[in-house]
């Protein structure tokens, strides 16, 4: 049982640029505030700045729209070279319907827009921002830089923001994750009153993203927050695949 949890927001006032060395960034923003990293803390940070640190900033001056972009773009009155970044960065487009465009990604996530965003992005006219290449990757980086230089055992979760299917508004979840299982199961396990659990799995690092982004937010600067107190083994070889659904149990495709 997780007696108390505790969530510690960490700001990062200055804008992520490609290149920057942001493990090294973070591990200053946690000092800058008087905090500290502990053993068994879980390090939930934003895909935004991931992906800026990682030169996914992408200008859109430099794209040239297919055909088929601009078909589609005059069907749902979008910026064609947003939706060529879209195509590009999709496998398959499942729907189009009032100018969102619900794909799959190349690392296998079905959202909106395959996660391109032009939210809090410097000259959003003209410059957009992609989901990182391998997320997992990012947060095992992440993972290492911790243990090498503070000498730390955490575990790493990155995250965006995605709708729900039937459901209004849109929440957190983690698209990477290093040093923690992502669904904790149940099954076979007995309940309160002793009937055997046959299908419960919860998504534990989607809950977490989802606790995290009560500080994070969209406009207050703070794209990392440390989980304290939430009891978990880390686990070495574990990633985001797990929270996928394969096409053969997916009812809403």
């Amino acid at each position: 049982m997780n007696a108390r949890i505790e969530l510690i927001p960490i700001p990062i006032v200055d804008d992520i640029k490609p290149s920057d060395q942001l493990d090294q960034i973070i591990i200053d923003a946690i000092k800058r505030v008087g905090e500290s990293v502990l053993d068994g803390d879980i390090v939930v940070v934003a895909q935004k700045v991931v992906s800026k640190s990682e030169g996914r900033l992408i200008d859109l001056r430099q794209i040239n729209p297919s055909q088929r972009s601009l078909e589609i773009a005059k069907q749902n009155n979008r910026d064609p070279r947003i939706i060529e970044l879209i195509l590009t960065e999709s496998v398959d487009i499942l729907r189009m319907a009032r100018g969102i465009l619900i794909s799959e990604t190349k690392s296998g996530f079905v959202c909106a827009n395959a996660g391109v965003d032009q939210s809090n992005v410097e000259k959003s006219n003209d410059y957009a921002v992609t989901l990182p290449e391998d997320p997992d990757f990012s947060a095992r980086i992440l993972r290492q830089s911790f243990k090498r230089v503070k000498g730390v055992d955490v575990s790493v979760i990155i995250t965006d923001t995605f709708g729900r299917p039937f459901r209004e508004g849109q929440t957190n979840v983690a698209i990477g994750l290093a040093g923690i299982q992502p669904i904790r199961s149940y099954i076979g396990m007995p309940d309160m009153y002793g009937k055997t659990l046959r299908v419960t799995e919860i998504a534990v690092v989607d809950e977490i993203a989802s606790a995290a982004e009560l500080l994070m937010g969209k406009t207050d600067r703070i794209p990392v927050v440390i989980v304290r107190g939430y009891r978990h083994q880390t686990f070495e070889n574990c990633s985001s695949a797990g929270l996928l659904r394969s096409k053969e149990k997916d009812i809403f495709r």
